[in-house]
């Protein structure tokens, strides 16, 4: 009778370079396998679904002798076994786990059946999320391996820029998703289901009157000087005159323009195909563009023999530098031809067919009321008012609370 003990194990040897083995007679199964290299690893040999010799062989290692005793693998063995018997496969489940899918594996069936249905601008979102966020984090990691617990510990890593670490999470939920509906994890299961989105403040920023003659100013100063070349400029005069989204405009084709409808017709865009309104302001932007883009189909040609504009955002820093004008974004253009329109009496409807929205709440958001007519109201009012106020108060309590020895502030709340 041989059992496996420590020192049936240390005088186990490879014989003429192949492995040799030793079977435990006690527990059917259980042995020890030693390689050339004189290393030694235990293992439990059996047949699937306790078949007999019809049934396929499987070997499951347990561990290596050193790092195990010949007592705790006997121990081990005999769990396996009792798993064996219950109808468990143990080495197939570590195949399969071995070559379990890698979120890598989910991006990559992602990128090539939905990805390309994407418009651009997603498409390109997306990308840069990967690669710079979830890919780093969790492509190594094994689809049904990934927790709550680290999807919200990623996620509150970028609290920083709440709008990414949001739009982040909505990616990585989307891939998990996907691996439910292509059976790579458990139905129901997704980890980012109950990770709390950050609140997300929309941006109100828009440019009042004395903000946009500087930029006009800034803008002609550098055309002069050469700092800016002409296109760049008549793309940003062109998005604020339109109201239009930047990839909208450095995406445009002369074969799109309608002058006689006095349209950019967009065969799509965020929200589909849309017309780009043009005024005549607009359309003088567009004549003045035309001599420096007469060979190209593009409106806003690259630095190349063909293609188009890429970005803006590098001559917008220096523009906005030139300017003095702080925290502005070439998105915030877009907010302030709204915010014009507003300010002339232009209907919310109205605003959202010239900034191409399909829903009417979008516009609700760029309803901005401008600084300048407000303060001109406030004015108004104070102006009506101040004759009452002069009768019954004599001189302004303001005037004499900013005055040098003035009014306390216990004097002006008690007004």
């Amino acid at each position: 009778m041989v059992k496996i003990s420590k020192r049936a194990v240390d005088a186990l040897e490879a014989s003429e370079g192949k492995a040799s083995y030793l079977w435990d007679d006690r527990l059917a199964g259980f042995g020890v396998k030693c390689l050339p290299s004189g290393s030694k690893r235990y293992i439990v040999k059996y047949r699937l679904h306790g078949g007999g010799r019809s049934a396929p062989q499987r070997w499951f290692s347990l561990g290596a002798h050193g790092a195990l005793t010949a007592d705790q693998a006997r121990d081990l063995a005999q769990q396996a076994l009792a798993a064996i018997a219950r109808g468990q496969d143990p080495q197939g489940a570590k195949v399969r786990q071995r070559q379990a899918p890698t979120l890598t594996n989910i991006w990559e069936r992602f990128e090539r059946e939905h990805l390309p249905t994407k418009k651009p601008q997603t498409k390109y979102d997306y990308e840069a999320q990967w690669r710079a966020i979830i890919g780093p984090k969790f492509g190594r990691t094994r689809v049904e391996q990934i927790t709550r617990s680290e999807v919200d510990k990623l996620h509150k890593s970028l609290r920083q820029t709440p709008y990414r670490a949001n739009r982040v999470l909505a990616l990585l939920s989307r891939l998990l998703t996907l691996s439910e509906v292509w059976e790579l994890r458990p139905a129901g299961s997704n980890p980012c289901r109950h990770v709390d989105k950050f609140k997300e403040t929309p941006r109100t920023r828009f440019l009042g009157s004395s903000e946009l003659t500087r930029l006009g100013e800034a803008m002609r100063t550098m055309v002069a000087s050469a700092e800016l070349s002409p296109g760049a400029a008549n793309a940003i005069r062109l998005l604020l005159l339109t109201g239009a989204r930047l990839n909208e405009v450095l995406t445009a084709k002369w074969e799109w323009l309608d002058a006689e409808r006095c349209i950019l017709a967009l065969p799509d865009s965020k929200t589909g195909a849309k017309p780009v309104y043009l005024s005549d302001a607009a359309l003088a932007v567009l004549d003045d563009q035309s001599s420096y883009s007469a060979s190209s189909s593009f409106v806003f040609p690259g630095a190349g023999a063909e293609g188009r504009m890429i970005n803006l955002r590098k001559p917008w820093t220096r523009i906005c530098a030139r300017a003095e004008l702080q925290q502005v974004r070439l998105h915030d253009l877009r907010h302030t031809a709204a915010s014009i329109a507003v300010a002339q009496g232009a209907s919310l409807p109205i605003i959202g067919k010239l900034l191409g929205h399909s829903q009417a709440q979008t516009t609700q958001r760029y309803a901005h009321v401008d600084t300048d007519p407000a303060l001109k109201a406030a004015n108004a009012i104070g102006q009506a008012m101040g004759s009452i106020w002069q009768a019954s108060t004599g001189t302004s309590q303001l005037a004499r609370r900013l005055a040098p020895g003035g009014e306390t502030s216990r004097d002006v709340d008690s007004i």
